[in-house]
């Protein structure tokens, strides 16, 4: 039996709880602290209209085995909060994926517990929308990409493999994980922050050329940025085929999560996108006005709110 723990209970944490609970052999549960434990006790969820019933642990007072596999899907800016003091529940072998958008999360969790109990993940083709209810719907559900980074981490990536086997979740090894990575950080800084400036859902930019131009904009940034780094992006590969394919795989009617974000007057992650590539853009002397200016424009959204 496999032990998993979810922190995080948004639309990305339910989407995976939900499914690694279909297999007999794993036991999934979501943990919180403080208030945050009182509300999840009382939280009722609901996934594509189906009840589950998760037990619910108290991160600060558990008492039980360690877990196998920890899922953090909180948004980033609530990463290190969510993360302290897990040591209860960490034992020797313990592996974490995170959901997390952005470059950065991996690299933050192994900083405080080892990137031997890390592999690098992102997810790409779902759409799942957390409703005003707190349920969560989904008609495309992707899949998980992940894997090691070093060779310490080959073991952690067997284990994430062996515990989605069970419960039939998609998921993807590619050879480069780290340009999977800055793939999906390309497609976050586009459709995220273009979503969310003009207010429309993936119909529009599937159907769109007009629309379409900001997103591609913001996304060539990246890919410049990307050659710096050592991961050399490829505007036809990687956005015109590969991106576009996905974007058109997606339900017209979703909503990118920094939309729903604006729309519930959350805070954004405009400082992992935009915010990454600027710092990115002066670390190597590169122009990057696209996201300056959506870096603005979304700030100033957020602050009009918060």
């Amino acid at each position: 039996m496999y032990n998993v723990l979810t922190i995080g209970a948004g639309a990305m944490g339910l989407l995976y709880a939900s499914q690694l609970s279909t297999s007999k052999k794993v036991n999934v549960c979501f943990g919180g602290r403080g208030e945050r434990y009182k509300k999840l006790k009382e939280s009722i969820f609901v996934f594509n209209d189906k009840r589950y019933n998760f037990e619910i642990i108290d991160i600060e007072n558990y008492t039980g085995k360690p877990f196998d596999l920890i899922i953090i899907a909180v948004k980033f800016f609530q990463l290190e909060e969510s993360i302290k003091n897990l040591d209860k529940l960490i034992g020797e072998n313990t592996v974490f994926v995170s959901l997390l958008n952005g470059l950065d999360s991996e690299d933050i969790i192994a900083d405080m517990y080892g990137d031997k109990r890390v592999v690098y993940s992102m997810t790409v083709g779902m759409d799942s929308v957390r409703n005003p209810d707190g349920s969560v719907t989904c008609k495309n559900f992707g899949k998980l990409v992940f894997g090691a980074k070093n060779d310490n981490q080959s073991r952690n990536v067997e284990l994430v493999k062996d515990i989605f086997d069970t419960a039939k979740v998609a998921y993807e090894i590619p050879e480069n994980i780290m340009k999977s990575i800055w793939w999906k950080f390309m497609v976050n800084v586009g459709i995220n922050q273009a979503s969310a400036v003009m207010g429309l859902a993936y119909g529009a930019f599937q159907n769109s050329e007009e629309v379409r131009k900001p997103m591609i904009n913001l996304m060539k940034e990246v890919i410049i940025l990307s050659k710096y780094e050592g991961i050399d992006l490829d505007e036809e590969e990687d956005l015109n085929k590969k991106w576009f394919k996905v974007l058109n795989s997606l339900s017209p009617t979703a909503k990118t999560s920094m939309l729903q974000d604006v729309e519930a007057k959350r805070m954004t992650e405009v400082d992992i996108f935009a915010g990454k590539v600027i710092a990115l853009g002066k670390k190597h002397n590169v122009s990057t006005p696209y996201n300056q200016v959506f870096f603005d424009i979304i700030k100033g959204i957020q602050s009009s709110y918060l």
